[in-house]
Order: C-alpha cells, then sequence, then structure tokens
C-alpha cells in the first residue's frame, strides 16, 4: 500500500551536445537505481552556424521529446555548453576558501578577460602543489559569460522544463564515471576520464573523489567528419555515414580494406592532433602533481564506439584504453535504448553524471549549482 513512498524520483539530467539532446531520469527504487526514462532527438550540425538557430532547433527537440510523455515532472538539471564554458588553471597563496574567491574577483579573473559583472565565475580546489621551494593552491576556474547563462535558462524554460540546477560537463561526467571506482586501490590512484563527443573532448583527472584537472579540448567527432569529408571529397553528411559503416565493418567485415584504409588515413591527422592535446594534458598532471603519468584512461561519449579512433589513441598516448558503460548496475528494464549501441551507452556518461546530482539533491532547495 505505501511502496510507493520507497520511490525517490530525481530531475532529468539533460545533455545539450553538438548532435543531439539526450535526457535521462533515474529513480531509487528499494535500494535500486532505476532508468525510468530516456530518450534523445538527433541536431543537425548546420544549426550552430547561427546562434538563434541553434536555439530554435534545440527547443523543438526538447518538445518533440516531451511531448512523447515517457519522463515525470519537468525539472531538468543541464549543462553549460561546452562552446560557452571557460576552464582556467590558476595556483594560489591562498588557501582558504573565501579568500580566494576574494583574490579571483579583485584582479586574477581580469587575466583571462573575465570581470565579476560580466561573469558567472566558480572554482574547485584541486589541492596543494608544491611551486619550487613554496606550496601553492592549484584552483580550477570555471566561467560563463552571465548574458549566455541567462539565455541558456530561458531556451529550457521556453521549451518547457523547469530549471533545477546548472552543471559543467566536466564535473557531471567525472560524477557519472567515478561511481564505478568501488576498489580503495582504485581511489587512491589518479584516474582519468576522457569524453569524446560530437564538437569537444573533455579530460578529467581526479584523485580520491575529487577532480585535480579539468580541460576542454575542441578537437572531436566534428573535425574528424569534415576531414574525412575534405580529404574524399564528399559531403559532411556522406561522411558521417562512410565512419558509421566503418564501425559496422568492425564488426561484420562488409567493408572493403581499401576503403577501410582509405577512411582511416583520412582520418589520422584530427587523430594525431587530438592525441597531442591529452598526452599535454597528461605531462601536466605529472609535473604539477609530481605524479606519475597515466597509464591508463576511460574514454566515453558517442566516438568512444569508434574502435579505429580508440586503437590510434592507444598506440598515440601509450595507455591502456578502457571504454566506459556509465549505466551499469543501473536497472534499464523499463527503458529501450537503440540496439546499435552493442549496449555500452557510453554517449550517455553526461546525463547520467546530471542525474546522479539531481539525486544528491533530492529533498534540497533547487539552487543553480555548478557541481
Amino acid at each position: 500500500m505505501l511502496e510507493f513512498l520507497k520511490t525517490k524520483t530525481g530531475p532529468i539530467g539533460l545533455d545539450i551536445g553538438g548532435n543531439s539532446v539526450k535526457m535521462l531520469q533515474l529513480a531509487s527504487d528499494r535500494g535500486k537505481t532505476v532508468v525510468i526514462a530516456a530518450d534523445e532527438a538527433h541536431l543537425s550540425p548546420e544549426i550552430w552556424d547561427d546562434r538563434q538557430t541553434a536555439r530554435r532547433a534545440i527547443t523543438a527537440a526538447l518538445k518533440e521529446i516531451l511531448a512523447r510523455g515517457r519522463f515525470q515532472k519537468r525539472e531538468v538539471i543541464s549543462c553549460l555548453p561546452s562552446s560557452e564554458l571557460i576552464i582556467k588553471s590558476l595556483r594560489l597563496d591562498t588557501f582558504n576558501d573565501e579568500e580566494v574567491e576574494k583574490t579571483i574577483k579583485s584582479g586574477i579573473a581580469e587575466r583571462f578577460g573575465l570581470k565579476a559583472e560580466t561573469h558567472e565565475i566558480r572554482f574547485i580546489s584541486a589541492g596543494n602543489i608544491h611551486q619550487g621551494d613554496e606550496i601553492k593552491n592549484e584552483i580550477i576556474l570555471f566561467a560563463i559569460d552571465k548574458q549566455s547563462l541567462k539565455e541558456h535558462i530561458e531556451m529550457l524554460e521556453e521549451a518547457g522544463v523547469t530549471v533545477a540546477a546548472i552543471d559543467t560537463i566536466p564535473c557531471a561526467l567525472f560524477r557519472s564515471l567515478q561511481r564505478s571506482l568501488r576498489r580503495t586501490a582504485d581511489q587512491e590512484k589518479a584516474n582519468v576520464f576522457v569524453d569524446v563527443g560530437s564538437g569537444h573532448t573533455t579530460v578529467v583527472i581526479g584523485k580520491a573523489g575529487e577532480i585535480i584537472f579539468a580541460k576542454q579540448i575542441d578537437i572531436a567527432g566534428e573535425q574528424i567528419n569534415r576531414q574525412v569529408a575534405s580529404r574524399l571529397g564528399i559531403g559532411f553528411d556522406e561522411a558521417v555515414h562512410l565512419r558509421s559503416k566503418l564501425r559496422e565493418a568492425e564488426q561484420t567485415k562488409e567493408i572493403e580494406p581499401a576503403m577501410r584504409q582509405i577512411v582511416v588515413d583520412s582520418m589520422n591527422s584530427v587523430i594525431d592532433e587530438l592525441a597531442r592535446e591529452i598526452s599535454l594534458c597528461f605531462s601536466y598532471y605529472a609535473v604539477t602533481f609530481r605524479g606519475q603519468r597515466p597509464s591508463q584512461v576511460v574514454f566515453a561519449g558517442g566516438e568512444a564506439y569508434e574502435q579505429t579512433l580508440i586503437d590510434a589513441l592507444k598506440r598515440h598516448l601509450g595507455v591502456e584504453i578502457e571504454v566506459t558503460e556509465p549505466l551499469r548496475g543501473f536497472d534499464l528494464s523499463k527503458v529501450d535504448f537503440p540496439a546499435d549501441k552493442r549496449g555500452m551507452l557510453c554517449e550517455w556518461a553526461v546525463a547520467a553524471g546530471l542525474c546522479l546530482k539531481g539525486m544528491e539533491m533530492a529533498g534540497r532547495d533547487k539552487v543553480y549549482e555548478r557541481n
């Protein structure tokens, strides 16, 4: 009779990516975490050429998903757009959070073109580091233009949802993937998570349950597709289709070896550049925190299905790569995901992290937060 009291439904995790809108909703049911709804709508790459066009397309996609009626409530936790989010690392002599905030707002933020009057600025303390003989406080700064944030929230409200919180992709990704680190040994070492999406690649390094490094790289699936299109003299959509066939051929062996090699060769220059950027993140971590260069990386995002890409990055980076299953351990019996995703669902990592934030917030006042 009172079984419903044991079920707690969280807000919808809303992940607006470069080529799709994903919505995910979790519930806690007698000790189990259940995925009660999941849906997505695809976006055309051309919408990003114009801000208003993108807004109309995203609003329409949200309304389309909500009209299907799979979600309970209309509260969402959304990410700040990668293209608008600013992430910087800096070192301060101050260690108290209140003093750090004062120091940032009193002038340091302006070094990065940021002002308290025009930007929302938040930070994470990544821990103490040695700089010569001195000990410094390593700070990860997150910022976004206030007008961009206002427009993002207005767009969501126009689509008919209520904003419960605002997050960042690095924080959502870390929250999603670190839940799988159950062993003490995993918690004590540095854990590296990389999400290769459509427009951006996100690199997050954490230790003992805290983020100590975060960066967004503007090299990802879209850049690979454009390179393939340019090298082969075909349209963008044709390049996307060809890469899709390549992924399928990795399982079915239907694509001709010569064509496969042409596609792989055309991807290489972008993959080389992406690998260099990721490698620089590893080097920064090793030097800053005096730790060993990472030997294992967990990958997420839609591009993680591309075995050719993963194999190439593995060779370039010299690390072991694991492709994550962010919804592993959740009850998926109430939803149907696309069958062609091979059961990994690695592109849902960010949405899952947003949902987990919502579950943590349950019972608290709704606020606009960053992590």
